[in-house]
């Protein structure tokens, strides 16, 4: 038989904020490699868009409306999504909000704990609800899947004036780091995802902003704006079998800019 690692058919793949930006990015080339894809999202006409982009290529699709930052939504939503496809291969733990500040010393309380209920607690309760299934399955003989944690360049380099948004993102990665060692011993590996300035609706200022234009973006070595697309490739290969002995680590898609 030929090798087609990358072939997800069979496969379920449930991305968070799934709606739109990079987890739309990759669910729709999960669907297009063949897996099922469930999505997340509180954005009912975003949600409903983004369930005919991906039906389009002829693969099931299940859309919940699911407000990772309140745990019993997230339980009651795994639940459901493993009942209506029959199992999640994969969990791409991608929901999260920016909200900066002019300084630091801006960030009010509210503002700090809005951010962590969906930056580090909505991560927490997919990724545990995630692990709880797969756990489940090794336990029965089905052994495998993959955890993934979106985070941030935020979280290795200095994010001024967004602080707050910067901890929720380190957070995410020492989190996959001790799933990746917990789980191993049930197939599943854990990794996380690092994105430099990538054009989604969290970055529309940026975008509009020409001293950004002129001062930012040349910095990167690609030269150009990320797009969601380019999360596709790294999310079907942490879906596929290719990845199978791949845990533990930090994936940054950048264009280069960390290390230029």
């Amino acid at each position: 038989m030929a090798y087609a690692p990358f072939n997800l058919t069979g496969k379920v793949a449930l991305v968070t904020g799934g709606n739109g930006g990079i987890g739309l990015g990759m669910a729709d080339a999960m669907a297009q490699a063949g897996a099922g894809v469930v999505i997340w999202g509180t954005n009912e006409d975003k949600n409903r868009k983004a369930e005919a982009q991906l039906k389009a290529h002829g693969g099931k699709v299940f859309v919940q409306r699911i407000d990772v930052s309140k745990e019993s939504e997230v339980v009651h939503g795994m639940r459901e999504a493993v009942a209506k496809m029959g199992r999640v291969d994969s969990v791409f733990a991608n929901a999260g909000i920016g909200l900066g500040a002019k300084s630091f010393l801006d960030i009010t309380a509210e503002q700090y704990r809005k951010v962590l209920a969906v930056n580090e607690d909505g991560v927490f309760f997919t990724l545990r609800e995630g692990a709880r299934h797969m756990r489940e399955r090794a336990q029965a003989g089905d052994r495998g899947g993959s955890l993934v944690g979106v985070a941030s360049l935020a979280a290795i380099e200095g994010a001024a004036r967004n602080q707050h948004y910067a901890a929720t993102k380190g957070a995410v990665i020492s989190m996959i780091k001790g799933i990746a060692v917990e789980f191993a011993r049930d197939g599943v590996r854990a990794n996380s995802i690092l994105p430099g300035w990538i054009a989604t609706d969290m970055t529309s200022g940026a975008q509009s902003s020409p001293a950004f234009a002129e001062k930012v973006i040349p910095r990167v070595p690609a030269r150009r704006w990320g797009e969601p697309a380019d999360f596709g490739g790294i999310a079907v290969y942490l879906t596929s079998d290719a990845s199978a002995y791949h845990s533990g680590d930090t994936f940054v898609i950048d264009g280069g800019y960390a290390i230029f």
